[in-house]
């Protein structure tokens, strides 16, 4: 090997061990989408909530929980997910842009869905959603760790004929 890429070599270890090699920002930053996008894709879109186990830190908090008797960390979610899935099973969730940075990612979504089941305490209307969500997703090690959603919850109980 001749001495110029061993110290390209050497240079790019140096870098690495001190935190700032590119290259790796750069697997962080893909595997923080890669994360949130099976998040809403598997969990929330097929309801796989047994993947909230490897894609959430042990103690998630979930800031904007929808229903606050349901409880907290993953259990708490897992059963979320399970209410809106039951009151609106064609539940889905397209994401329309995503900010990534090392620990946090930000997304603009379009949930849909016919509600055919009772929503927490709404009883089933029939009616179709199409709502604009924002999420924050904290990531720590690999997972997230803490959740912040805001929904257009107006337009939504427009939707389903709760509000005029």
């Amino acid at each position: 090997m001749r001495t110029g890429n061993l110290l390209l070599i050497a240079g790019w270890l140096a870098v690495a061990a001190c935190g700032d090699d590119r290259v790796a920002g750069k697997a962080v930053l893909d595997g923080n989408k890669v994360l949130v996008q099976r998040y809403f894709n598997e969990v929330w879109n097929q309801g796989k909530t047994d993947l909230l186990d490897s894609l959430l830190e042990k103690d998630y908090i979930n800031h904007t929980p929808s229903d606050t008797t349901v409880g907290k960390g993953r259990e708490g979610l897992r059963r979320i997910i399970r209410a809106i899935r039951r009151g609106i099973p064609d539940i889905h969730y397209e994401i329309q842009d995503m900010i990534v940075t090392g620990d946090r990612v930000a997304v603009r979504l379009v949930v849909t869905g016919t509600q055919t089941d009772s929503l927490f305490v709404l009883p089933p209307t029939g009616r179709q959603v199409r709502v604009n969500q924002i999420n924050i997703e904290e990531i720590v090690n690999g997972k997230i760790s803490e959740h912040w959603r805001v929904t257009d919850e107006l337009e939504m109980m427009k939707q389903l004929g709760f509000v005029k």
